[in-house]
């Protein structure tokens, strides 16, 4: 009685037990959301917001240096040729030790990483990668190149599956998670665009079997120290990772990566993965030895213009951010393939009898050199959306898990399909590689429509529990 004439007479407000609860619990679910919290003080208020900054940042950088290595094997597979002496399918086996190396480690990393923490597993990646740079111009082989690329593997297997679970600890609903996804897989596009253009530079036009191309190493290594330092300055709330029990033991990491197999969303999905990467790396992977070869362009020249597939790409996956909002992502992806296949059927016959010049340049290239990368425009944002729907639609306890599987299949598809281009590049020629591309876009046309079905069903299910 005495609260309440107090509050009638607002002498004073003295909250009721039942709003003291609501409102405790309420600022509990805040603190442990980075993107959320706002503490008393507006300098608290701003030291978040900027600690939150740079974590982007540092996110983005991280996808960047390790797009430009990944994405550099198609460069390396052209130059170890000329540098070694190795022929198609011997240097192909990049693409496995790198992919399989991603493969192998992937369900292991994704069950540590929550227990040690995303932000420093992240650093441990960089650390690696940065160390095996070091090595190339240092011992310079093809044995060296092969370790490089299985310390990459690795290494991106952890700094995926912590970059991915931190996006979901950033962003505080599904139009953020999937504006920050399709904004850092934007970013990793440019960071291949740049590492086409970085390798190039290195590389002797006179003479390029010169192993002077081994010295880009040394800049990517101090790329790797230049990110270590900016996550060692920067804090990540992981609290949201380990809530109600989940991710606090190995055996609960295990445990929450085979919960994820009884769900028929995760198979349809995984299944539209796999078949995007094999895709995606069919093209990124061949397209510098198809222009050098089938297109008759110099060895930089050619690496230059596969550069262009990554620009479009990024350009692609930026703008579709504010596509999304217009359109509905089934619609808009299933447009992107069926414009893919168009695309394919209309330009590679453009590539056949192509007469090799000595003046060719960027104004006077064959034609299919300029209209082969607009794939990447098409191609652009299947994997962010695809990625970024999953995972928003699990708890946030699974997303390690998940990314963990999404590696696994990724790494797969991108190495089954490098070694079917590679067999069929060496066996026939490259037109009829990528001609090959078409049943994978038929198939990924299928999965999606079986993606969009167990979306829609576990959305209905989420609404039903909430009433």
């Amino acid at each position: 009685m005495l609260s309440g004439w107090y509050r009638k007479h607002r002498l004073i407000s003295i909250p009721s037990v039942a709003h003291s609860r609501s409102r405790g619990s309420h600022q509990g679910q805040l603190s442990r959301r980075p993107d959320l919290c706002c503490p008393a003080s507006p300098l608290g208020c701003k030291k978040v917001s900027v600690n939150r900054i740079r974590m982007i940042v540092a996110l983005a950088l991280i996808y960047m240096v390790f797009a430009i290595l990944l994405n550099s094997v198609g460069t390396v597979i052209l130059q170890s040729i000329f540098s070694f002496g190795i022929d198609k399918p011997e240097a192909s086996s990049l693409e496995r030790y790198k992919d399989l190396s991603i493969a192998c480690t992937s369900f292991l990393v994704a069950s540590f990483i929550p227990l040690m923490g995303y932000r420093r597993s992240m650093m441990l990646a960089l650390a690696i990668v940065g160390s095996a740079c070091v090595l190339m111009p240092l011992y310079p082989s093809f044995l060296t190149t092969r370790i490089l690329f299985a310390c990459v593997g690795i290494s991106f297997a952890m700094a995926k599956v912590g970059v991915y679970s931190s996006i979901g600890l950033l962003t505080a609903d599904k139009t953020a998670h999937s504006r920050l996804t399709n904004t850092i897989e934007g970013l990793f596009m440019v960071g291949v665009l740049a590492g086409n253009w970085i390798f190039s530079a290195y590389v002797d036009r006179a003479h390029p079997g010169n192993p002077v191309w081994f010295n880009v190493y040394w800049l990517l290594a101090g790329m790797c120290a230049v990110v270590i330092a900016l996550l060692a300055t920067s804090k990540l709330d992981e609290s949201a990772a380990h809530s109600h029990g989940h991710n606090n033991s190995f055996s609960d990491s295990i445990m929450e990566m085979l919960r994820l197999f009884v769900r028929p969303l995760v198979y349809v999905f995984l299944a539209s993965a796999f078949l995007y990467v094999l895709i995606e790396q069919s093209f990124g992977t061949w397209l510098p030895t198809f222009n050098n070869e089938i297109l008759k362009l110099p060895n930089a020249m050619s690496i230059q213009f596969a550069g262009i597939l990554a620009g479009m790409t990024a350009i692609g996956r930026i703008g579709a951010g504010f596509v999304l909002k217009r359109v509905r992502w089934y619609v808009l992806l299933n447009i992107c393939v069926v414009g893919m296949a168009t695309l394919v059927i209309l330009v590679l016959p453009l590539a056949r009898h192509v007469v090799e010049r000595s003046d060719v340049g960027w104004f006077n290239a064959p034609i299919a050199a300029y209209l082969i990368p607009l794939l990447g425009l098409l191609m652009a944002p299947i994997y962010p959306v695809i990625n970024s729907v999953a995972l928003s639609s699990l708890p946030k306890p699974m997303h390690a898990a998940m990314t963990g599987l999404i590696v696994v299949f990724s790494a797969l598809g991108g190495t089954l399909g490098s070694y079917i281009t590679a067999r069929v590049f060496a066996s026939f020629d490259g037109i009829n590689a990528f001609y090959f591309s078409l049943v994978p876009m038929t198939l990924v046309l299928i999965t999606l429509f079986f993606f969009k079905r167990e979306t829609d069903r576990v959305a209905v299910l989420a609404q039903m529990q909430c009433t």
